[in-house]
């Protein structure tokens, strides 16, 4: 059975910070709150040296019918509580091989790179998949991620797991095997105008119909261009190919 231990390691673990450094947070914590009134996702702060949760927004995505505060005082027991046990020793697995993917970035690039995969969340008779990004948001004088931010949105895919690690601005990425237990090397995907134009059109609930007469195109030519934009992303429907453009940074 899972501990909260389980989730800090070598690669996680923050030794030392100056503790009249938190009384400069109030300001970060007020920006993230104001940028969670603006989404629908839900957004927290990860403490590492403390092992605990800074901030919890009140979006109620992530919350698991508890309030933020009741989250924010669980920290690491709420993944232990609402995460499927099958799944938690996942968690536990990519929580180390992201951050040793982090400390092997330069420090001054470590905070534009940022991990992205999917888990459930059980409570009472619900399931729901959801897709969780971590980035760096704070680094410590050594430069280990002390305070990191996490969004929890509604997946795209069908199934737990789709570790990604992007860096912004590369032209490639890394996935994560479970496999085999380590990163390969992807090339970033090159989306045509075409491409694009169908992803933001989609984005906006239009149909085939409507997305045709928008780019005055016929609807097999249209039927065409999704099929291809799917084989080109490797996903099924057009919420994985949302979700798959967004995180590489394609739209």
């Amino acid at each position: 059975m899972a501990k909260i231990e389980d989730f800090f390691s070598g690669s996680n673990t923050v030794s030392e910070v100056d503790q009249a450094l938190y009384g400069n947070l109030e300001p970060l914590k007020r920006a993230v709150d104001a940028m969670a009134n603006a989404t629908y996702q839900c957004i927290y702060i990860i403490d590492y040296l403390k092992r605990n949760f800074l901030y919890v927004s009140q979006n109620p995505l992530f919350l698991c019918g508890n309030t933020a505060e009741q989250v924010q005082q669980m920290g690491y027991e709420f993944y232990l509580k609402y995460v499927p046990k099958e799944e938690q020793q996942m968690l536990i697995e990519l929580n180390e091989a992201g951050f040793a993917k982090f400390n092997a970035m330069p420090i001054d690039a470590r905070s534009s790179c940022f991990m992205s995969y999917d888990f459930h969340l059980d409570y009472g008779t619900n399931r729901h998949l959801v897709n969780h990004k971590i980035t760096p948001f704070v680094l410590a004088e050594d430069g280990r991620v002390w305070l990191a931010l996490c969004v929890v949105s509604i997946a795209g895919k069908c199934t737990a797991g789709n570790i990604e690690f992007h860096r912004k601005g590369e032209q490639r990425y890394w996935q994560y095997d479970l496999d085999v237990h380590c990163w390969r090397e992807c090339e970033t995907v090159k989306l045509r105008s075409q491409d694009k134009e169908v992803l933001m059109l989609s984005a906006q609930g239009l149909t085939v119909q409507q997305i045709a007469d928008k780019m005055c195109r016929s609807v097999d030519t249209v039927k065409t261009y999704k099929r291809v934009l799917f084989e080109r992303l490797n996903v099924k429907s057009i919420t994985e190919a949302l979700v798959t453009a967004t995180n590489s940074g394609l739209i």
